[in-house]
């Protein structure tokens, strides 16, 4: 155990700094990745901005090309968790698709099919959505339907909205979940709410009506990570506001220790690493410098059976990886799944004890052993929903 604690102790130190990007480049090839699918001006754009938070980013603005006419956008932009990728080119003349769709099969989870209700028109959108389900690569779809509040009345938008969803479904040969939204009403909250804390939250709450809760819901159904963004929208306290602004941040070393560690051995060397340094990148957040002694103290909050059980189950899953067919398919799961709840869980029980280190508070083992466990249940909650809706 000792020798596990001063392994990860030395990529705390900032003394050591090892080249962690092969591990991070590792991951944002494998990023969660919504694939939208729709005519311009359907809303794909509005759906990004519900989803992320982030009212600024546009298709074409902040999207980067991936292949002629289509387009990717990862959130955040710096240590990114969440990617989305956009075929804009459906409704042009002699455009050819097939090498798009191609591209984006390759690297989407789930597709999402935006329809704006009033546009029965939607030839090209059908035409593309064939092809994807002849491939059979993407299971997981989710027709979302725009406008809604537009139309005269709300049987003549539910009329239209039947319609579209029929067309969808014929293709697809099954029922389609979908999603009723209007944007528009989100977006007029947004463009009126101040910066401050208070408003934001106000901001946050409104952004859930007119369709966005039942979206976003929907759509951590399918992604653990937006799983546990939804779990930290209602703040309690003080502490676990500030963790909430640190939450993306975690959730991609996380996802970086879970997708290295899915490569046979690498993990033994990569995963202490990457939350070494995790940890050291929260303790700048929060002004705290850590030294052996803070060290050896979270250590021991987090309990003495910690380390032990932790080396144990890395180890064991080194060793499920190895063997053949059984370690490159459920032993690779295994080994990602628990490197990514254990990350997860270690970043944020140490956002729980820098926070109250630096407001000179005592911190109990009670209190991390706490948020430790609460962390490694949402994940584990996280993973379960997505594999159920599999």
């Amino acid at each position: 155990m000792q020798q596990f604690f001063k392994q990860i102790y030395q990529y705390i130190n900032p003394a050591v700094d090892p080249d962690m990007s092969a591990a991070n480049q590792h991951w944002e090839q494998c990023l969660p990745t919504l694939w939208l699918l729709g005519k311009t001006g359907a809303g794909k754009s509005s759906l990004i901005q519900a989803v992320t938070g982030n009212t600024c980013v546009e298709i074409g603005n902040g999207f980067q090309p991936c292949t002629q006419t289509a387009y990717s956008y990862a959130f955040p932009e710096q240590n990114p968790i969440l990617r989305f990728l956009d075929t804009r080119g459906l409704a042009e003349a002699s455009y050819e698709p097939d090498e798009d769709i191609q591209a984006c099969l390759q690297q989407s989870h789930a597709l999402i099919v935006v329809m704006k209700a009033e546009e029965p028109e939607q030839g090209e959108v059908l035409s593309a959505l064939s092809k994807i389900r002849k491939d059979n690569r993407i299971q997981s779809l989710l027709v979302v339907h725009t406008g809604c509040d537009s139309l005269a009345s709300e049987y003549q938008a539910k009329q239209a909205i039947a319609y579209n969803q029929q067309q969808v479904e014929k293709i697809w040969g099954e029922e389609v979940d979908l999603v009723e939204v209007d944007f528009a009403y989100w977006q007029h909250v947004a463009e009126d709410q101040d910066q401050d804390q208070d408003q934001d939250q106000d901001q946050d709450q409104a952004s859930y009506d007119h369709g966005q809760h039942a979206l976003v819901n929907k759509l951590a159904q399918w992604l653990p990570v937006l799983y546990l963004l939804q779990g930290e929208q209602h703040q309690k306290d003080h502490e676990q506001r500030n963790f909430a602004k640190l939450q993306k941040e975690v959730l991609w070393y996380a996802g970086s220790a879970g997708a290295t560690d899915a490569i046979p051995a690498v993990g033994l060397v990569t995963v202490p690493a990457i939350q070494g340094k995790m940890l050291h990148s929260l303790g700048a957040h929060y002004g705290v410098e850590w030294n052996r002694q803070r060290f050896v103290e979270f250590s021991g909050l987090l309990g003495s059976s910690f380390a032990l059980k932790y080396l144990s189950k890395l180890g064991v899953r080194q060793l499920a990886k190895l063997i053949p067919v059984y370690g490159q398919t459920v032993g690779s799961a295994v080994a990602v799944a628990v490197s990514f709840a254990m990350t997860y869980a270690i970043g944020r029980a140490g956002c729980k004890y820098l926070y109250h280190l630096s407001k000179g508070e005592i911190v109990t083992r009670q209190d991390i052993q706490a948020v430790f466990e609460q962390a490694l249940k949402q994940v584990k909650e996280s993973q379960t929903n997505n594999e159920t809706n599999h």
